[in-house]
């Protein structure tokens, strides 16, 4: 239908106050109560749009998480015209909360250039969006199981209740009664829910920054599923867009995680379109911290 995407008309809608500084605000808050790394990767790289030319795309961007947000009051976004050049322009941006740095960015756009020089991996085959649940319909199927233990029951539900503005189908959902470790990789179908349209590529890139970062890092944990996370944030976040793509159109979200150790772990995503152009890779690595003790038994 055509109504429009909350991504756009308040996620990752600024408020300028400057030429080159803006205010965001929050839509979406985690059950961590701590800022979702996604809406300021993606709030950042709107700050960073609107210092360069509509011709100019984003072609790759760099950030660091360096401390942790607070939902209850709004983020600063501080862009520095780093460079302008004929091909390639960078900007940097500083959000900030309480006069303190939380996160600093470096975005890099590029004037269309055309090449002979091309090739990509090959997507995945996996069932069609179509044929798949929601993440909300997978929920609401395991609360159906009267065995489920009450405190993952409450767990879910509050899972269930959060007001996500992505739609999310996973390809293989991992058992979740069962401990045993899985191998660190998953895919699922992603799309901004609500209508987006035909616009600036570069709206659409912000949109995706948003979608990559959720349930990323948790990548790393499949094959720990025996331990109690304790704590897990993220120290980085890297992203570059390969080809034009619809962020309100499904795109399959192919994430594996090659390294976890020293209280971190390191995931990689492939965002692909529906027809198999490789539309953007991210890259991220996280602290995590878990508890010695095993998890009883979600029956």
């Amino acid at each position: 239908g055509d109504l429009r995407s909350v991504l756009i008309t308040s996620v990752l809608n600024l408020e300028r106050l400057e030429v080159d500084l803006f205010r965001g605000r929050h839509h979406w808050v985690p059950a961590t109560q701590h800022l979702f790394g996604g809406q300021i990767v993606g709030q950042a790289l709107v700050a960073a749009a609107h210092a360069v030319s509509r011709d100019e795309q984003v072609h790759s961007l760099h950030c660091y998480f360096v401390r942790t947000g607070d939902p209850k009051v709004p983020v600063l976004y501080e862009v520095e015209r780093t460079r302008t050049g004929k091909s390639f322009s960078v900007r940097s941006v500083k959000a900030i909360q309480h006069g303190k740095p939380i996160f600093t960015c470096q975005a890099s756009f590029q004037l269309s250039q055309g090449s002979p020089v091309q090739h990509q991996f090959t997507m995945p085959t996996v069932p069609p969006p179509e044929e798949l649940l929601t993440q909300d319909e997978l929920i609401q199927k395991f609360l159906q199981n009267p065995n489920v233990a009450e405190g993952y029951r409450k767990r879910l539900t509050k899972i269930q209740a959060q007001d996500v503005p992505i739609d999310i189908k996973p390809v293989n959902p991992p058992d979740i009664f069962s401990l045993e470790p899985q191998e660190p990789k998953q895919l699922f179908w992603v799309r901004a829910r609500g209508y987006i349209g035909e616009t600036d590529m570069k709206v659409h890139c912000c949109v995706a920054a948003y979608i990559s970062d959720y349930a990323f890092l948790g990548t790393a944990l499949l094959p720990h599923r025996q331990y109690h996370i304790k704590f897990m944030v993220s120290l980085d976040h890297s992203m570059w867009f390969h080809a034009p793509f619809r962020a309100d159109h499904w795109m399959l979200y192919e994430c594996e995680s090659p390294w976890a150790g020293g209280c971190r772990g390191l995931v990689q995503g492939r965002l692909w379109r529906r027809d198999g152009v490789l539309a953007v890779t991210c890259a991220q690595e996280g602290v995590i911290r878990v508890e010695q003790t095993l998890n009883q038994s979600k029956l």
